[in-house]
């Protein structure tokens, strides 16, 4: 079994490996677009969620989280096709948000079980992550609005 690397040493990884991408300016109609399809996204989630389709759901909160902290880091002008390396960048270069890196590991691992192992989420495996999941979700939008309005 592969050793697990700890997220110094993934961030670490990432801007050696050039997974982290520096952009050339900060694209607020796009980060403002970003918002209103996370929107859409979590509105989508709660009515799959009232259907108890729990893996469908939590792919769908997944995404709104995964969309807001690209746009969040695109203030940063900082991209990245990579998850991992995206929460890895946030959870290092934002302590201040206090957000948990190991939330991100559980929760990027899960979404990848569901995606590309097969492996079903239950209502107990969303109960577990449910109040996290929201909590993140309004940090990284008001931080984003915060940062919109003062850019305006």
């Amino acid at each position: 079994m592969p050793k697990e690397l700890s997220i110094e040493e993934i961030y670490d990884k990432c801007l050696i490996d050039g997974i982290i991408i520096p952009q050339n300016e900060v694209e607020i109609d796009k980060i403002e677009s970003m918002i209103k399809i996370a929107e859409q996204t979590l509105e989508s989630g709660k009515l799959v969620f009232k259907n108890k389709l729990w893996s469908p759901g939590y792919n769908l909160y997944y995404d709104v989280l995964h969309i807001l902290v690209d746009a969040f880091l695109r203030f940063e002008k900082i991209k990245s096709n990579n998850h991992q390396c995206l929460f890895a960048y946030l959870c290092i270069k934002h302590p201040e948000l206090e957000l948990d890196w190991n939330f991100f590991e559980k929760i990027r691992t899960k979404r990848n079980g569901i995606n590309y192992y097969g492996t079903p989420v239950n209502e107990k495996d969303w109960k577990d992550v449910e109040i996290q999941f929201n909590l993140y979700i309004a940090v990284l939008k008001n931080e984003i609005i915060k940062k919109i309005e003062s850019n305006n």
